[in-house]
């Protein structure tokens, strides 16, 4: 990955973006689009959607959820400690000993995720995961006064950020999960800035995917595309205790995902397959038997129905701290999605049939 891409990447990840408080990590996402697109908007929901003008006028979308899971302020005890809600799927059993940063008022309030240590447990507590009730978030205050100086209820809270690469283009980071996703769909228009194709291609970095896919169904109605890829990440099991049996075989590494199923169009399906080996990438398949929880669900159904695709990066331990992708299964997905819009016009046909 080019050096410029890798910090674009970054600045993504260690964006703040929790549902409902994606802009610092639009702004990233508007700062770079804005020189590889004809246009570029902000929706009253806060999805930002880029579009390079074509030939014709079939709409490809591609879309990428900018939000990540994060915490809430709930309240403030006596004490100065800081007490939470969950934004989106959170690990509770994960949290304790966890940094964590606080958002008000445009300042930067650091904390840890506090728990009573193991020596203090009773012998039934150590069985069982702590329940949200039994953390809270030490801020250093020495009472409420002086942490309300500092922090608010509604305050946004997200895993205390820092990318590291482990080796060979493999990496650590919170929010990987889905900034992934917007990172791909930016790396398509900026390899095509300077070509000319037949589709409206729409770039979208989405918001609140990770509390009901909001963002893509309200840019999706708006864009009203005849053709949707959602961009997003998929479980690996290319580590210990996975059942591959159930799961499948999905390794970091070895390409970006293209899934198959119900929620998935068969002739979009078998273009991106034409597209990566036109583009001489590896992939890998999934089995999608049902909805995907992903924006493809929303895509699909959108007005009168989408053809719909997915396509996904390999994760591990997603919905953690510290998430774990490949750097190549980045570029290779932004390789195959531009490879397949430069193949789509007019005359193709979405239309499943024998």
């Amino acid at each position: 990955m080019e050096k410029k891409m890798k910090q674009f990447f970054i600045d993504l990840v260690e964006a703040p973006s929790p549902s409902g408080f994606e802009q610092p990590a639009q702004e990233v996402y508007r700062n770079f689009i804005g020189k590889y697109a004809d246009e570029v908007k902000t929706d009253v929901h806060g999805n930002v959607i880029a579009l390079k003008k074509g030939t014709s006028d079939l709409r490809l979308m591609l879309v990428g959820h900018a939000d990540e899971i994060g915490l809430m302020v709930n309240y403030i005890d006596d004490n100065g400690f800081v007490r939470f809600v969950p934004i989106g799927g959170v690990d509770v059993a994960l949290l304790p000993g966890t940094r964590v940063n606080i958002y008000h008022n445009g300042q930067l309030v650091r904390g840890v995720i506090g728990r009573k240590a193991i020596h203090l447990l009773q012998p039934e507590e150590r069985k069982v995961a702590p329940k949200l009730e039994d953390l809270w978030i030490d801020i250093g205050a020495s009472n409420r006064e002086a942490a309300e100086k500092r922090v608010g209820i509604g305050d946004a809270i997200t895993f205390s950020p820092g990318l590291e690469e482990l080796e060979g283009g493999v990496i650590t980071s919170k929010a990987t999960d889905n900034k992934a996703g917007v990172y791909v769909v930016a790396a398509v228009m900026k390899e095509l800035a300077k070509e000319e194709i037949a589709c409206n291609l729409y770039s979208v970095a989405a918001v609140q995917e990770e509390v009901g896919l909001r963002g893509a169904k309200t840019s999706a109605f708006g864009i009203d595309p005849h053709v949707g890829i959602a961009i997003d990440v998929t479980h690996a099991t290319d580590f210990p205790g996975m059942n591959k049996n159930v799961l499948g075989d999905i390794r970091l590494g070895f390409g970006p995902v293209i899934a198959v199923g119900c929620n998935i169009n068969p002739k979009v399906f078998e273009l991106l397959k034409k597209a990566g080996d036109k583009a001489k990438v590896k992939y890998q398949i999934e089995a999608a038997p049902r909805g995907t929880g992903t924006d493809a669900n929303a895509l699909q159904v959108n007005r009168a129905g989408v053809a719909t695709g997915l396509i996904s990066i390999p994760n591990r331990y997603m919905h953690t701290q510290n998430e774990v992708i490949h750097l190549e299964d980045l570029a290779a997905a932004a390789k195959l999605l531009a490879e397949f819009a430069r193949q789509i016009d007019n005359t193709t046909d979405f239309i499943p049939k024998v």
